[in-house]
């Protein structure tokens, strides 16, 4: 682990790259003494690598915003099991890591210093971030095998995006339509850690009405963790179909269903590495139950938070993404698109293993000094249950608790656009209702540490009355809806484009929190969130390989539902103690594209204005998280991108990425504390970002080495702990076999991440105050090597 908080300067970790860029683009040359041109190729043999700009990771772009999109031919590089934030990575604005080298076990993300919860995400326009805390989980969502594009805005939310809580824009995700020719589609990986794959997909063809094409695909992995003991395993199945009527009519949909059993990867602080070490986890042992005796007060031994046994820091999840896209021509120049969906989820989190006391005890005073089971009766915890059945309720019993969260969100999204003149209107709204339900129900542990079911579900321990124990009982029913409209108008013979448009996103939170052994009171209460959030943009071409483009946008932030926990109760009503207002920003981008056929390239300078910024921090022990409002920040800053297409084989991808973060407020901790953060830097937000791809290719092989620099980031608000700046290299290649009489396309890949086994570290969230505070950390994984073979039948 490296603790200097003195990292190299930026130029000079940049020259590093540079080097090791071409010392291995000259050995794959050394290698390859002569590129196979694709005329020279037999008919057997395809091209396994499109001549895209960037190699799939750009895109010419015309949006009057900054934007950044990465295509299926730089996902296919990519190690089959990682996630979304992974395949952002070498983005300018994005600064995201995983929790380890497969993607199987999540991440973090963030974009010009917004967190992850304050960045839109969407699936073919569904909505993903979590309803209650606006959460994203990027290694549930889809098959990378199925994902067809990801895009980024960096900024400017898009104008009919269904989101209630990005201020700091959007990204999104696109499957791949069904095939137009039948195939059937194998793919098998296998690496380090016990690394394991397997794709299948299934695509009809055009069907016998020469309209409609389905596709369903399945998939397994598994791995081992890269530190401790447990793993991840995740079954995943993909469903999709399309029909198109004419030009114009057409209907498609996705079903998407995942379901995922992951040990946790633990964070530490600094003291807990410079004790245990970099690959110290949760606990190999359980430390067990004590033999009970009636009468007799039996406590089992602690074993909590970071000692507590690794098969009970499970977090079992499953969930369905469902979505339907019409779109109809109903006039010359009118078009409507209408996209129903639904999402359902329903899983664990944090840390289960929990002390629990079978009774109340009270001191001589009669004051209760350790609470047990709820009595609804009398709304207190005064109620008794023998957990290890020696006939006394005496002791303190290990079992297995934590928050589970059942989602049940459907809704709609329509929109129309009519043209006319020099006029393309588009107007539409959005309407979901989230059921958001989270508890915390508690099962048994047996004598080797195993819970009795790892979902919570069944065998609960209940309280006398049979009611079930909850740890936390909370409903949140958020209603929300948007209307949005923009005209882009097209002036000086296309050359200027010119767009205005403004969305209007209102959220309505209904949250109970019901008596539990967590809470003794209960209440509801209700509040609603609306803004208006005008947009403007303009693109000017200034020839046919050069454009100027600015945009200026509004957004907002609803808070989290658990800004409503725990309140006080003042005549049967619920008060909060403070008004938590929603979070705005305000967006300006300015930038310049030049985009011609041998090369792309775009530079964007913005500046982006908070208010009310909402700093959210996670425990991943407890499974909670809490919220501070940092005030006024202000964030600038510039990006940079560039690509070519391959000239002789040789393809890059460059992006640099700057961004200078201020709070411009003190913290107010209480009525009479505040944190000096005025003047300070925003956690989780590098200065500098940087990555280079270099690639060679001919029309049956291709190797690439690609490199991420990170620099310094701080990883408190008042800036008293420093992170260090971190450089990532790995190395990408792939070899298409000749086709035969029964396999097509047969093609072998091999992905090395980390190829230097850097140690590095991430905060774990944006809103530890200062190091007393306690602030945690998510290391890097070690150096990782898969290999993955793919064939079409």
């Amino acid at each position: 682990m490296k603790q200097s908080t003195k990292p190299s300067a930026f130029p000079s970790r940049l020259s590093m790259v540079a080097i090791a860029c071409q010392l291995a683009c000259m050995g794959i040359s050394t290698a390859q003494a002569q590129e196979v041109s694709n005329e020279q190729t037999s008919s057997t043999q395809v091209t396994i690598t499109g001549k895209k700009v960037g190699m799939g990771l750009m895109v010419q772009e015309n949006a009057p915003k900054a934007r950044s999109t990465i295509t299926a031919e730089e996902l296919a590089k990519q190690r089959p099991t990682g996630n979304a934030y992974e395949a952002l990575e070498l983005m300018p604005a994005v600064n995201s890591y995983n929790y380890d080298a497969t993607g199987l076990f999540g991440g973090g993300l963030t974009l010009r210093g917004f967190n992850s919860d304050q960045i839109g995400a969407t699936i073919n326009g569904v909505p993903v971030n979590d309803s209650g805390s606006f959460s994203v989980y990027p290694q549930e969502f889809v098959d990378q095998e199925n994902t067809c594009t990801q895009f980024v805005t960096q900024g400017s939310t898009d104008v009919d995006s269904p989101q209630i809580g990005a201020t700091g824009g959007n990204f999104g995700i696109t499957t791949c339509d069904p095939s137009k020719t039948k195939r059937f589609r194998v793919m098998q990986t296998v690496g380090g850690l016990n690394l394991s794959k397997t794709y299948l997909r299934y695509d009809t063809g055009m069907l016998s009405d020469n309209r409609s094409r389905l596709f369903i695909s399945y998939s397994h992995a598994q791995a081992d963790k890269w530190k401790g003991e447990g793993g991840a395993k995740r079954d995943h199945v993909d469903f999709g179909f399309r029909t198109d009527f004419d030009k114009f009519n057409s209907v498609s949909g996705v079903v998407l269903y995942n379901r995922a059993i992951n040990q946790n990867i633990s964070s530490f602080s600094l003291a807990d590495l410079n004790k245990n070490g970099y690959y110290y986890d949760y606990s190999t042992k359980f430390i067990g139950h004590v033999t009970p005796t009636k009468g007799k007060a039996d406590n089992d031994p602690s074993q909590a938070n970071a000692d507590s046994f690794y098969k009970l820091t499970q977090n079992p999840f499953e969930n369905v993404i469902a979505s339907v896209t019409g779109k109809m021509r109903i006039g010359e120049n009118t078009d409507v698109k209408i996209i129903p969906y639904y999402w359902y989820g329903y899983g664990t989190g944090g840390n289960q293993q929990k002390l629990m006391a079978e009774g109340p005890l009270f001191d001589k005073n009669g004051k209760q000094t350790q609470f047990s089971f709820l009595n609804p009766a009398t709304g207190k915890s005064t109620a008794a249950v023998d957990l290890n059945g020696d006939g006394d309720t005496l002791d303190k019993v290990i079992v297995a608790n934590s928050s589970v969260t059942r989602t049940n969100r459907p809704g709609v999204t329509a929109s129309v656009t009519h043209t006319f003149d020099t006029h393309q209107v588009l107007a539409g709204f959005w309407y979901e209702r989230a059921t958001h339900e989270q508890f915390g129900p508690m099962v048994a542990v047996d004598a080797n540490g195993n819970a009795a079911d790892i979902w919570l579900k069944d065998g609960r321990i209940t309280r006398p009355d049979g009611t079930p124990y909850q740890s936390r009982d909370w409903k949140t029913i958020s209603t929300a809806y948007q209307f949005f409209a923009q005209d882009t108008i097209s002036l000086m013979n296309d050359k200027l484009s010119v767009n205005v448009g403004v969305r209007v996103p209102t959220m309505k939170r209904n949250f109970t929190n019901y008596a539990s052994e967590g809470w003794a009171t209960p209440y509801n209460i209700e509040k609603s969130y609306s803004e208006v959030l005008p947009q403007l943009g303009a693109r000017y071409q200034i020839d046919n390989n050069n454009q100027v483009f600015a945009s200026l946008a509004k957004n907002m932030k609803v808070p989290p539902n658990f800004v409503y926990s725990n309140l006080s109760v003042v005549n049967g009503a619920a008060v909060l103690p403070v008004d938590v207002k929603a979070e705005t920003s305000y967006n300006l981008d300015i930038g310049y594209r030049h985009q011609s056929d041998k090369l792309t390239a775009q530079a964007t300078v913005y500046s982006v204005d908070f208010r009310d910024r909402q700093a959210t921090a996670y425990d991943p022990i407890s499974n909670t998280s809490s919220l501070s409002n940092v005030g006024k920040v202000k964030t600038q800053g510039f990006e940079l991108e560039l690509g070519n297409t391959p000239i002789n084989g040789w393809s890059f991808y460059g992006s640099v990425g700057y961004a200078n973060s201020e709070i411009k407020d003190n913290l107010v901790v209480s009525k009479t504390l505040t944190q000096p953060t005025a003047g300070k830097k925003m956690p989780l937000t590098p200065e500098w970002k940087a990555g280079l791809s270099a690639q060679y290719e001919t029309a049956v092989w291709y190797a690439r080495l690609k490199t991420k620099y990170t620099s310094s980031q701080q990883a408190t608000l008042v800036n008293d702990e420093e992170v260090p700046a971190y450089t990532l290299v790995g190395f990408d290649a792939g070899y298409q076999f000749p086709n035969t009489s029964w396999l097509k396309k047969p093609t072998l890949r091999l992905s090395i991440s980390n190829i230097f086994n850097e140690k590095y570290r991430n905060p774990s969230s944006q809103s530890k105050v200062n190091a007393a505070a306690g602030v945690y950390y998510y290391l890097g994984a070690p150096r990782l090597t898969s290999v993955t073979f793919s064939a079409d039948f």
